[in-house]
């Protein structure tokens, strides 16, 4: 086993020992890491494996001024809350976190540690913060997108699917802010000619069911927002989509690698990297509650163009032009 690799697994679940490495008289400063997630989630180790070199560009090494507690739960809400209580009883002196059930979680257990959110939506809305320039409480972050940005996502299917006249929305109705997308959805639908439709899952057997409804409707289309359960179903998701033949626009990029149509969003590596500097400010003496909730700067679009050719469609030249990525 390489000694990287070895590294990386001592950091998961397991909690660094403090060591005696550390510079004569200096703390070290333990960061807490909750991930909804499978820990064999390879991007969204990624993003966090971005989140701590991040940190050790700024001065915050693991095993010599640093420790990284991590707890990667899948959208097991049990292993969240457990994971969270554990998290929170090591006393860290930041938390990294993500997921709109999450949150408000880690929320509960204590309104004291700061939490830095490499997510999430509206989070005045949510109750995160008091105002985006100054959160107020004990979270702050950096948003995934905003709500206006699903219009635009809309359009750039419409753009590649001008056909596409009945669009359904697939998210886990547990999810807070997925109320918060379905309304932004469903608003955003009409002037562009889409009659928006509403899938709610909870598990694959949803999955399966709202892609054949979106798919029993003439000209049908699916729009997939975050949402940490769709995260779990990414290639499953994608593969009941190709199936149908329906046009698809993703709020995560992975789906787009996996064969779905076409994503639009953030660079999410650059909200983790984000959230680190946001760590860094705390873990030197800024206050959480005066660190502005910042709205995503960047958008990437990438498009999949083998699968716009399967479903015969014609991906216009001004896109591909725009387009971060295009994957053939």
């Amino acid at each position: 086993m390489k000694r990287r690799e070895f590294i990386k697994g001592l950091s998961g679940a397991a909690a660094w020992p403090m060591v005696a490495r550390a510079q004569q008289g200096e703390r070290i400063r333990r960061i807490a890491i909750l991930m909804p997630f499978l820990p064999t989630n390879t991007e969204m180790q990624a993003r966090v494996r971005a989140f701590r070199e991040e940190l050790g560009k700024r001065g915050w090494t693991a095993r010599v001024n640093a420790q990284f507690d991590e707890r990667w739960t899948s959208d097991n809400m049990d292993l969240i809350r457990s994971a969270a209580t554990n998290l929170v009883e090591l006393d860290p002196d930041a938390i990294l976190a993500v997921g709109g059930r999450v949150i408000p979680i880690l929320m509960e257990r204590t309104r004291s540690i700061p939490i830095v959110n490499a997510g999430g939506s509206d989070p005045v809305g949510r109750g995160y913060a008091e105002s985006l320039a100054r959160p107020g409480g004990n979270v702050t972050g950096f948003a995934i997108m905003e709500l206006s940005v699903i219009s635009k996502m809309l359009q750039t299917l419409k753009d590649i699917a001008p056909n596409v006249s009945h669009v359904c929305m697939i998210y886990n109705p547990d999810n807070p802010v997925g109320a918060f997308f379905a309304g932004s959805f469903e608003s955003a639908a009409a002037p562009l000619g889409i009659e928006p439709t509403i899938g709610q899952i909870h598990g694959l057997a949803d999955i399966e069911s709202a892609v054949a409804a979106a798919a029993a409707q003439p000209n049908g289309g699916i729009f997939v927002p975050p949402d940490v359960t769709m995260s779990g179903f990414v290639e499953q998701t994608a593969a009941a989509v190709a199936r149908h033949l329906l046009p698809s626009i993703y709020s995560e990029r992975f789906f787009v690698t996996h064969g779905g149509l076409v994503y639009y969003g953030a660079d999410r590596v650059e909200l983790y990297r984000g959230a680190a500097s946001y760590v860094d400010r705390i873990l030197r003496g800024e206050r959480v509650s005066d660190l502005p909730y910042q709205q995503p700067i960047k958008y990437e679009l990438v498009i999949n163009l083998k699968t716009a050719k399967g479903l015969g469609l014609t991906v216009p030249l001004a896109l591909l032009a725009q387009a971060e990525e295009v994957i053939e």
